[in-house]
């Protein structure tokens, strides 16, 4: 039987695919914020006239502050009351994620059959 020798892809295409995977990996992680759809759910409960005891920072967490030229505690209220309500959520976001996620497997499953046959085909021949 024959040794398997995987078909070569050129550079010019090796160079083209990372573009490729680059530009989707950007676009995912930038489309969520373009469309205003990151930290939506976020829930904050200011503690008025706040200081680090209030908002239950610890002498390390302060000196951390501190560090980063942080001195006053309303300046960062919000941040740290800040909470994720996993509760709300939209219908019609969740029904996109699922179509998403469905035709994501249904095309992975599509194209590995589609490679399967043809990897098969080049080892052992087309045996119709």
């Amino acid at each position: 039987m024959a040794k398997y020798v995987p078909p070569k892809q050129s550079k010019l295409g090796q160079i083209f695919d990372v573009i490729v995977l680059l530009v989707l990996i950007i676009g995912a992680l930038r489309l969520p914020l373009l469309l205003g759809m990151a930290g939506g759910s976020k829930v904050s409960a200011p503690v008025a006239d706040p200081t680090w005891e209030t908002l239950k920072q610890s002498p390390a967490m302060v000196e951390k502050w501190n560090a980063l030229g942080i001195t006053d505690p309303a300046s960062v209220n919000e941040m740290i009351t800040a909470r994720y309500d996993y509760w709300a959520f939209s219908t019609l976001e969740l029904l996109v994620m699922i179509v998403v996620v469905i035709g994501y497997f249904v095309l992975v499953v599509r194209f590995s059959n589609v490679e399967y046959k043809e990897v098969i085909a080049e080892k052992f021949g087309d045996r119709k």
